[in-house]
């Protein structure tokens, strides 16, 4: 197979690109702004160029290669077959697209393109399969719905716990008082900074319940072990679809495996590769089988 391949992992944070030859030789790589489709496709596509553009301009080529490039997009917010046939329309110029979830290239990456799956916590959350050719996709209905084990549920029970605690109704330990204290310090006014909040800005609070639990404040603690409660529950589900192991990935996942009972660390593994490696085994040619449309995508900001 001649020409070059280009990965493209686009979250709800940034873009990533990596060009290389069709033996997998990297040529260059670029990093751009979020690329996550559901923000506005015209918006995404941007970043995604930008991406490319500097990968180019790294291996010192140009556009004009275009029609020798396998171009493979990992991409946060492809849910239906709508979303994939609007992005290859807009890659026409490329000799071959793949468009996938941005999860289906991560748990592609993470297995070398073998049967597999992934728990992805970041500031969302979902479940993942790739399984004889066929994905699975358990969870990853956002923040409202969802999200179970994410940085922003983390930081949300933090927050709920630390009003109860000024309010009298709970006791308080560290964790409390160290987000009271985020907004008391900064004259916050907090009304108006929930009125605006985002996943990510309670996602803020992520590491410090991470950091407090470790050092066993019992607050940060009782989120944590919720947290790996729901995280076992979908390790479990994932196991009953098929999957033989299951990565854990993302910002705050990796932190729930000591809190692991024994019955589910047999099934954890340590990731091969990451979504780029993913993207760029989808222009090989992996993951010909059925790819289902998607739930919003959780891990869009992970």
């Amino acid at each position: 197979m001649s020409g070059y391949f280009i990965g493209i992992d686009g979250g709800g944070t940034r873009c990533r690109a990596r060009l290389t030859t069709s033996e997998g030789r990297t040529l260059g790589q670029g990093l751009s702004g979020p690329a996550n489709i559901q923000l506005g496709l015209d918006y995404s596509w941007g970043n995604i160029r930008e991406a490319i553009d500097r990968a180019l301009d790294q291996a010192g080529l140009e556009a004009h290669i275009f029609p020798e490039c396998r171009l493979g997009l990992g991409l946060a917010g492809v849910v239906t077959e709508a979303d994939r046939q609007r992005v290859t329309a807009k890659a026409a110029a490329f000799r071959n697209v793949k468009v996938a979830t941005d999860a289906h290239t991560a748990c592609l990456g993470a297995f070398g393109g073998r049967d597999g799956a992934i728990f992805i916590g970041g500031t969302g959350s979902v479940g993942y399969a790739w399984l004889s050719g066929q994905s699975h996709q358990v969870g990853g209905w956002g923040f409202a719905l969802g999200d179970e084990g994410s940085g922003a549920t983390l930081g949300r029970q933090a927050l709920r716990h630390a009003l109860m605690a000024r309010d009298g109704l709970i006791e308080g330990s560290a964790l409390t008082e160290r987000v009271n204290r985020f907004f008391s310090s900064a004259g916050i006014d907090l009304h108006a900074w929930l009125a605006e909040a985002r996943p990510t800005d309670f996602g803020t609070f992520a590491p410090d319940v991470v950091e407090l639990a470790k050092a066993e404040d019992p607050l940060a603690t009782g989120i944590i072990k919720t947290a790996v409660r729901w995280l076992e529950t979908y390790v479990q589900r994932l196991t009953a679809l098929g999957a033989p192991q299951v990565c854990l990935l993302g910002g705050v996942a990796p932190h729930y495996i000591p809190y692991l009972s024994d019955s589910v660390l047999p099934f954890i593994a340590t990731a091969q590769g990451d979504a780029l490696d993913g993207a760029l085994l989808m222009c090989a040619g992996a993951s010909e089988g059925q790819l289902n449309p998607c739930n919003d995508s959780a891990v869009s900001a992970c």
